[in-house]
């Protein structure tokens, strides 16, 4: 049974896809609660059993249980009486086709402590249902709304309920399925499970500011006779400091393929050469050609491709500018269940909750945890965050990849204003002979590597980094200068253009590079169907921590991960779905979790006080995250910043509530740096636990691999670990706030 969008006012449900002809149905409904579920329905949705029917049309329940199955269905639903649940049974079936009185009925609903209700006259009606597109439509219906003034007893119209941020009737969308993120993975995962339900995508900001809109290089994939999946996968092990999981690592090289060739057939364009096949480049640490690529902006074009598909399927609703909040969980014993999430609408400054059968997470990383960045400005942590404050089980947060060669602005004729991320120089331009130099124009890779230039990411890095600390510089140069002009021009026009932009000419010039944060390795636990260890929650992309990448992510394998995972998670998701059946929330109503706080009572010069307050401690964070837990890294240092993240989080914590901010207030920023902390606070905790240098996690004191330590940091639910607001689902808070 789906619950999908319904369309206008001829939107219907039948509990078994069957509805039985109506011959005259008389119902009441408190005019304050009732419309609760009836007024707004773009999705419409209910929980149905014992052959109930809803008819939006005519906004009449019809029930053919008795009345106690009826309350405990509404109170599953959350459909309830002036939020009381034992006040349900406002809702009558009546058997004969004569209407009756209205003065008994009242009597009987006073009884009930119900005094104001809508009356709804539906006159004799067939109703033909019929199975299309996941949901059911219904044959609109004749009917009578009598206004509201005939029925009550005196002349004020009762005043709708009134939620802490906004009207809840408006406030609730029910689906089969909730993607958050709008990235390749959520973006694919969507097209496939709208065969099988209804979905909604939430996007934080517009659908195209994604990781995926920013990956330049391409996507790896065995597509040449001369590679083989063999290949492939040691490439992957080797640069994952042998800590990736080997049969995760065989099932997304064998997969990929298949899963680029979908690409295409959805309508990707990629690049081909003369002899008219796909054009494979090559990067770091791959043994072949192996990069399907769209000149030096795959991203961009894999993103067009996919949201243009997105857009044409009308099983699919995207919500622009919604920030998610917390996941919506339930526990019953050791077992904890998503239900959804809640958001902020950042353009209407509204609470949003999304009630769904499966959630899956693909919100991307955590990039701006540190200063400089080639993520947008989107990447905050956001689903890890979410994922650890609903205690799913989180794993290998010490690896952070480190881009080496993002733009140095100060290596830069013109300097760049104002720009939210680092530009980003594909891997792709090592692949095809860039060679680094520092400032003395001398060439260093061959010193720490005898890949030079093509060795992994995480020893180039650490080698550029070693240079600028030995000479005291900024930057080193990337020069591909001497390949041919017109190669240049055609295999990287978006990084031509970008330097130009800058006083940069690269056919003639080496650029001016600088490592960044680019890239989070570990993330939610996610099993080879992309499931979590929370029950109808699954992860793909950046979010998710596979075993692919173990200890470095090798180039490319970015975007093959996230069409494998999104992929494999549709199997179990649609499963998921199907077995949750008509009830949406598993028993659970919308209201059962407090609802997140819009800070409408604050002044204006509070709000700016916190604002303010919080990106300075914002910046402060992403300074310690950068000097103590960076390339290098010590235990001192480590410890180091363990205590100063604690100090910034209870500084700004302290702060915003002394200016009176509740536990459960919401707004963008605030929300942000929550799940800025959090991702910090994980990332420290991890690099602690681990006493070797692996991969991406090189530490000063344990500088040697250490096979005792080749698994997983697993970072478990635990109640020693101190609670503070941002390692705590805002709906568990106390509401002392102002509501």
């Amino acid at each position: 049974m789906s619950f999908a969008e319904g369309q206008g006012a001829e939107a219907g449900v039948g509990g078994r896809h069957i509805c039985t002809p109506l011959t005259i149905t008389y119902a009441l409904s408190s005019y304050k609660s009732y419309q609760l579920h009836l007024r707004e329905r773009e999705k419409m949705v209910a929980s149905l059993e014992a052959g109930a029917v809803v008819m939006q049309a005519a906004k009449v329940w019809w029930w053919s249980g008795n009345e106690l199955q009826l309350t405990n269905f509404m109170m599953r639903t959350g459909l309830m009486l002036n939020n009381k649940p034992h006040s349900a049974a406002h809702i009558v079936r009546l058997n004969d086709c004569k209407l009756p009185s209205i003065e008994p009925m009242l009597k009987r609903f006073r009884h009930r402590g119900v005094s104001r209700y809508t009356p709804i006259l539906c006159y004799k009606a067939s109703i033909r249902c019929s199975r299309t597109s996941g949901f059911t439509n219904c044959q609109r219906i004749q009917c009578y709304n009598a206004p509201a003034a005939e029925f009550f007893h005196d002349d004020k119209a009762p005043q709708d309920h009134v939620l802490p941020s906004n009207s809840r009737e408006d406030a609730t969308k029910y689906f089969d399925f909730v993607v958050i993120g709008s990235g390749i993975a959520g973006l694919r995962y969507a097209l496939e499970v709208s065969k099988h339900g209804s979905v909604a995508v939430i996007t934080k900001a517009e659908p195209h500011e994604s990781n995926t809109n920013y990956a330049q290089g391409g996507v790896s994939a065995v597509l040449c006779p001369l590679d083989s999946v063999e290949s492939h996968m040691r490439d992957t092990i080797v640069a994952g400091a042998y800590l990736c999981d080997e049969e995760t690592v065989r099932v997304v090289c064998t997969e990929g393929p298949d899963r680029v060739k979908e690409l295409i057939a959805i309508g990707a364009s990629f690049d081909y050469g003369e002899d008219g096949n796909l054009h494979l480049a090559r990067e770091g640490g791959h043994s072949h050609r192996r990069i399907v690529h769209a000149a030096d902006m795959t991203g961009r074009e894999i993103e067009r491709a996919l949201l243009k598909a997105v857009d044409n399927d009308l099983g699919i609703t995207l919500f622009e500018h919604h920030f998610a909040i917390d996941l919506l969980t339930s526990q019953d014993g050791l077992e904890i269940r998503c239900h959804g999430v809640d958001t902020l609408n950042t353009e209407t400054n509204q609470v949003i909750r999304f009630l769904s059968k499966v959630t899956l997470l693909a919100s991307g990383g955590a990039g701006h945890i540190y200063p400089t960045t080639t993520n947008p400005l989107v990447a905050t942590g956001d689903g890890i965050a979410m994922a650890h404050r609903a205690h799913a089980v989180i794993s290998n947060m010490e690896f952070v990849q480190f881009h080496p060669t993002a733009l140095a602005e100060e290596g830069l004729p013109i300097k760049p204003v104002d720009r939210e991320n680092a530009f980003l120089i594909t891997e792709a331009v090592r692949g095809d002979g860039g060679i680094l130099y520092n400032q003395s124009m001398e060439r260093f890779m061959p010193m720490y590597d005898d890949r030079a230039e093509l060795a992994p990411r995480d020893i180039v890095a650490r080698s550029i980094d070693d240079q600028l600390k030995k000479r005291g510089e900024k930057f080193v140069f990337l020069d591909i200068s001497h390949r041919p002009k017109y190669k240049i021009l055609s295999h990287f026009p978006n990084v031509t253009a970008q330097c130009l932009r800058y006083g940069i000419d690269i056919t003639k010039q080496p650029i001016p590079v600088v490592p960044a944060a680019h890239y989070m390795c570990g993330g939610v636990r996610a099993g080879l169907h992309g499931e979590t260890s929370i029950k109808g929650l699954y992860a793909a992309g950046e979010v998710a921590c596979t075993g692919l990448h173990g200890a470095n992510r090798l180039a490319s394998n970015s975007l093959l991960e996230a069409l494998v995972f999104s992929q494999r998670a549709i199997g179990p998701s649609v499963a998921a779905c199907k077995a949750a059946g008509s009830d949406l929330s598993i028993g659970r109503g919308p209201d059962m979790w407090a609802w997140p706080i819009v800070p409408r009572p604050l002044s204006q010069g509070a709000l700016s006080q916190i604002m303010q307050k919080t990106r300075s401690l914002r910046r402060q964070l992403q300074e310690v995250m950068w000097d103590y837990v960076g390339i290098v890294r010590s235990t001192e240092r480590l410890e180091k910043a363990k205590r100063r993240l604690r100090e910034v989080e209870g500084e700004w914590e302290g702060y915003l509530f002394r200016w009176g901010w509740g536990p459960r207030m919401v707004g963008v920023e605030a929300c942000e740096m929550r799940n800025l902390v959090c991702c910090a606070k994980l990332v420290v905790r991890s690099a602690l636990a681990r006493h070797e240098s692996r991969g991406l996690h090189f530490t000063v004191d344990f500088p040697h691999v250490e096979e005792s330590m080749r698994l997983p940091t697993l970072i478990f639910p635990s109640s020693t670990v101190d609670v503070t607001w941002s390692t705590q689902q805002l709906h568990k808070h106390p509401s002392w706030s102002l509501d």
